[in-house]
């Protein structure tokens, strides 16, 4: 904005304030205006119209006691065709809009509770921005926007409700783990049981097996040598297993130290033994 010979230049999305004698007569376009001093014209001042934002922060306390920060930014501008409303009647436009939200704000947070703040500061943005643009519009302003931006409740609670949700984080995350732990150990015992059950199975196989090869071994016996009875034949075949069994563990270089019975009447007992665990095994099967 310049003057010179009576010539006054008004800036883009800017008006001027003009008045003759102290007293206004109009407003001021942009572009180049007459002024001829003369006559007791003059600027008085000048008016943005561009869209401007103020951030306003407030602090208030809740339904539940706790003070929290509330941080509103309010975007707003100067009404052309009231400009003169705009220039005049308000001294300090910034300090009016934020003593309205301090008012608002302070009105409605104190009604809810902590959690709901945050839940609702779309509501509370609405009320302040209702409440501006009704006392704003009579003084030549247009209140474009209300954000609440910022909800900061006391550093202390801030870390309460931190730990609170670290607490009931970890009490899913154990409930999770619990859960993993449950299903790992029934999955462990139900291999465990098929495992024994397969177990059982070939061990009972492995029994049946010995009794048929035992079997086909004493008839085979009884037929080619005249005059002996199955017990014979089954005693002898145990005899020559036990005497086999001793020297494989005889061999083994690494086997531990093994204490068995020995001498004929330890070894017509573990025949005996033998034949009936195998014999009980071959019935039970059946």
């Amino acid at each position: 904005m310049g003057q010179a010979l009576c010539c006054y230049q008004v800036d883009q999305s800017t008006v001027a304030i003009k008045e003759r004698f102290g007293k206004f007569d109009e407003v001021l376009e942009p572009g180049c205006h007459c002024l001829p001093w003369i006559f007791g014209k003059r600027i008085a001042g000048h008016l943005s119209l561009r869209l401007q934002q103020l951030d306003v922060k407030c602090e208030t306390k809740t339904k539940d006691n706790v003070f929290v920060n509330v941080v509103a930014s309010i975007q707003y501008r100067a009404l052309a065709g009231k400009a003169s409303d705009a220039f005049y009647k308000l001294s300090n436009t910034r300090s009016q809009i934020q003593a309205y939200v301090f008012d608002v704000i302070r009105a409605s947070v104190p009604k809810l509770n902590l959690d709901d703040v945050f839940e609702q500061k779309n509501e509370i943005a609405k009320a302040v921005e209702d409440e501006l643009e009704k006392a704003m519009s009579a003084y030549g302003f247009e209140i474009v926007q209300t954000l609440i931006v910022d909800i900061e409740p006391d550093e202390h609670v801030k870390r309460a409700m931190n730990e609170i949700n670290a607490a009931a984080r970890m009490r899913v995350a154990a409930n999770e783990k619990a859960e993993a732990e449950k299903i790992l150990q029934i999955k462990r015992a139900e291999g465990e049981a098929e495992s024994k059950y397969l177990s059982g199975l070939g061990i009972a196989r492995q029994r049946q097996a010995i009794v048929d090869g035992l079997r086909d071994s004493v008839l085979g016996f009884s037929v080619n040598v005249p005059g002996t009875t199955a017990k014979d034949v089954m005693d002898m075949v145990l005899v020559t297993q036990y005497f086999d069994t001793m020297k494989e563990i005889g061999a083994a270089s690494k086997s531990s130290a093994v204490f068995i019975p020995h001498g004929p009447g330890a070894v017509r007992d573990v025949a005996t033994q033998i034949r009936d665990g195998l014999l009980q095994a071959s019935s039970s099967h059946h």
